[in-house]
């Protein structure tokens, strides 16, 4: 047995390309002082037997910057080392076979401008002309990234080792880890047989076995082992120029080897791998599985005819592979990838790679690194933080029908605003019932089901107003008549989702929220946590409920990740979301309807909470909006849940009250200039850049202050000339006819009739006014581009009286 170090600053646990990755930019930051632990050889579980793809033109902005940054390492690593890190830069190429994948293309396109990715879209004879051997009958357009190319796996794990051991890194290969030590809800030590190694800091980058890494610590971590296969043909004179091709409508990818071609395809029918210890041998394969393998097969014969003359009899000849591979891959329930601290204090997580995680994996050792090291990294990574799961994805049945889901879509054409319909229902309102009486349309957040719209009742009725292209895909004209009802009358909405945690001690939090949170008890505060760049790592809203006790409300999703921060900051939280209903009822009838129901007085301000009865029911009323209109967000235990929604609709609908959904919410709060975290703010934007200084306490010490320096970039409104062309987020935005921006969320304003969307612009443009400017905004959406003008505030209701005043008054 191998004589370990007593303690270390970090141990990292696996020895593939994630943790290589980790360990040689931890060290990079200053921390030399980690140890690397692999069972086997570096590289012999999953990695070594990835297809290395590396393809930039991700779905999020921070996937994509992670693999360009990724590819910017390599000329370093060989610097460094001396190694070749296996880079082949062939450039790739994304087919469309359909009017559909054609539409996806060009919003592709339009997303890599605003990455700023070198691309270009080409005609099916351009492709051609890239790749000689393939037959583009069918092919509508390409897309071109120069950039592409694919990686020997190995090669990036050795280099990567070889660049974190010069610079102090020890890793250790043949030794397992059998146990981690915790106390006091934080990791303490790390035990190989009868050795520990004392540390305050574990990476679980085990791939396919992290979920049996996480449990040694009683940490669930929602990986799914499933097979996954490709082949490599016999060498028949391919170039090795030969770019990257990636044919989704065919469920098809290939690339050169050796010679040959690799075929891989992402099959229908997946399959989990059952295995009590994933990983025990090195170099783990199944047998090969042709039959499952021959949609993707023949789908790459039909591309380049060369390899179907290599086929004989049933035409999956062995003889035309050179080999076979068919292993282990590490899946998650959404496709993305598992990053963060988990729920034990210093136990890190990087796994859950999905088959594209290779091409990230610089990127995945920066952030994780300064993850560690600085507190938070330079990206927002929320859409691979493990704490986007909550408990709910502790089920193993959970996280497998979701995996399964995921991998056999993983190819599929995205629409905005679709809805998977794999492990559901799971989360429901105690008015979930009534909701399906109504003719309610679901969508899932966390496993929540929440209604997007009730059925409408015409359905023709506003049919006139459905957006061009992709966003009237998923849409209803219900949603514009729920926000009429909200404007006119009153709209109720059911918000029990929303993630509540219940926060004792006031110092802490004052430390935290950069807005003052010290107000008397019964006020509702709106504000930020920030990072130490000043970035926003949280948008809530805080009410005090007592002198040291306070109930804050987040997003859905972000109740894991929320309370994550506050405990890592030595507070006391506790996740109350499951015992409180919320129903939120707004608009000019509200205090009609809600009156009523109670003999409490209702003429409290704005932002302040009281407890009052509504019917027989103890809420708690909080004067609070998202929809630009005056009323109430009303909490109540979970267990009178049902009996208070009765009693709202009961007193309701007389006045022309309407149930609404989230789509409705969502163009509401459009119109009011209302921010999301995670689209229109992040944490790596500021208050002050985000327009939200109001919410920011200058007198107060509080985390991210003294980053708060002037703004670079200011989020504008911007109002499209065409109403009927909607923006979904992500779109390009031009100014003069240069690439400035890209959305960051929009939709159509019902109570305004205008097309909206959010991007941040640079404040200082040369020689330029708003109004100047307003003429040279333009936005691409649907293929086009559409000239947009710049707002100078909310669309709606911009000095808020029906907010803060009482209806009538």
């Amino acid at each position: 047995m191998v004589k370990l170090p007593a303690e270390a600053q970090a141990v990292v646990v696996g020895g593939g390309v994630a943790g290589c990755s980790v360990a040689y930019h931890l060290a990079r930051l200053g921390w030399t002082d980690v140890i690397l632990l692999e069972q086997h050889e570096l590289t012999e579980g999953t990695t070594w037997h990835s297809a290395g793809f590396v393809g930039q033109l991700r779905s999020t902005v921070t996937q994509t910057r992670m693999i360009m940054y990724s590819a910017g390492l390599y000329p370093e690593l060989s610097e460094l080392t001396g190694l070749d890190p296996g880079w082949h830069g062939a450039g790739g190429l994304r087919l469309a076979t359909t009017p559909e994948r054609y539409e996806e293309l060009l919003r592709q396109a339009g997303a890599a401008e605003t990455y700023g990715l070198d691309m270009d879209v080409l005609s099916a004879a351009d492709a051609r002309d890239m790749l000689p051997l393939m037959e583009v009958g069918d092919v509508r357009a390409a897309l071109w990234l120069p950039g592409d190319g694919w990686l020997d796996p190995a090669s990036l794990a050795r280099a990567l080792a070889a660049g974190a051991e010069k610079l102090g890194v020890r890793i250790v290969t043949g030794v397992q880890v059998t146990g981690l030590d915790v106390q006091d809800g934080r990791v303490r030590g790390v035990r190989v047989g009868e050795q520990v190694i004392a540390t305050e800091t574990v990476v679980n980058a085990a791939g396919a076995a992290a979920g049996k890494v996480g449990r040694l610590a009683g940490v669930d971590i929602p990986i799914v082992p499933i097979k996954h296969q490709y082949v490599v043909t016999r060498p028949f004179g391919v170039p090795a120029t030969t770019p990257t091709v990636r044919d989704p409508d065919n469920i098809v990818y290939f690339r050169e080897e050796g010679g040959g071609i690799l075929v891989g395809g992402y099959i229908r029918t997946p399959e989990i791998w059952e295995a009590a210890t994933p990983l025990a041998e090195p170099r783990t394969l199944f047998e090969p599985n042709m039959p499952k393998f021959r949609e993707s097969w023949e789908s790459a014969g039909r591309r380049l005819p060369d390899l179907a003359r290599m086929e004989t009899g049933d035409g999956q000849d062995a003889a035309a592979f050179a080999k076979v591979v068919h292993g282990p891959e590490a899946f998650t329930p959404d496709g993305e990838f598992l990053l963060g601290e988990t729920t034990v204090a210093g136990l890190w997580v990087a796994a859950g790679f999905c088959v594209h995680g290779l091409a990230a994996a610089g990127g995945v050792g920066k952030v994780m690194a300064e993850w560690i090291v600085d507190g938070s990294p330079e990206y927002d990574v929320f859409g691979m933080d493990i704490r986007r799961f909550g408990s709910h994805a502790r089920g193993s049945r959970w996280a497998r029908a979701k995996a399964l889901d995921s991998y056999s879509k993983y190819y599929d054409v995205v629409y905005p605003g679709e809805e998977r319909t794999a492990a559901r229902p799971l989360r429901r309102s105690p008015a979930w019932a009534r909701h399906v009486e109504l003719g309610a349309e679901f969508g899932e957040k966390a496993g929540w089901e929440r209604v997007n719209w009730f059925a409408p009742g015409d359905a023709r009725e506003g049919e006139e107003f459905r957006p061009a292209g992709w966003a009237g895909r998923f849409w209803s004209p219900a949603i514009r008549a729920e926000c009429l009802a909200t404007r006119d009358t009153a709209g109720l909405f059911d918000q029990t989702s929303f993630s509540k945690l219940e926060i004792t001690g006031l110092a802490g939090l004052q430390r935290l929220c950069a807005n003052d949170i010290d107000r008397p008890v019964g006020t509702v505060v709106y504000t930020q946590m920030l990072n130490e760049r000043g970035g926003i790592e949280a948008d809530v809203t805080v009410t005090r409920l007592s002198g040291d006790r306070f109930r804050m409300v987040t997003g859905t999703v972000f109740g894991v990740h929320d309370a994550g921060w506050l405990r890592r900051h030595g507070l006391d939280v506790r996740d109350v979301t499951s015992a409180y209903a919320c129903y939120c009822l707004w608009g000019p009838k509200a205090l009609d309807i809600l009156g009523e129901l109670t003999d409490d007085d209702l003429t409290f301000g704005y932002m302040r909470a009281r407890e009052i009865s509504v019917g027989l029911v103890p809420v708690l009323a909080q004067r609070v909006t998202f929809a630009g209109e005056f009323g109430w967000e009303l909490y109540c235990p979970a267990e009178y849940g049902l009996t208070l929604w009765d009693a709202l609709m009961e007193a309701g609908l007389p006045h022309g009250m309407r149930p609404a959904g989230y789509r409705a919410l969502d163009s509401l709060r459009l119109e009011k200039g209302y921010r999301v975290w995670g689209l229109d703010i992040t944490p790596e934007t500021t208050p002050i850049e985000a327009g939200l200084g109001f919410a920011v306490h200058g007198d107060k010490d509080f985390i991210g202050r003294d980053a708060l320096g002037a703004p670079r970039y200011s989020l504008c409104c911007l109002v499209l000339a065409d109403p009927r062309q909607i923006c979904l987020g992500g779109e390009p935005v031009r100014v003069g006819g240069v690439p400035a921006s890209r959305v960051t969320s929009g939709g159509y304003g019902h109570r305004v009739d205008r097309s909206i969307a959010y991007a941040y612009l640079p404040v200082d443009e040369p020689g330029a006014t708003s109004a100047e400017l307003s003429g040279r905004v333009e936005v691409g959406v649907n293929g086009g581009w559409v000239t947009a003008e710049i707002t100078g505030g909310p669309l709606y209701d911009p000095s808020d009286k029906r907010v803060r005043r009482l209806p009538g008054s």
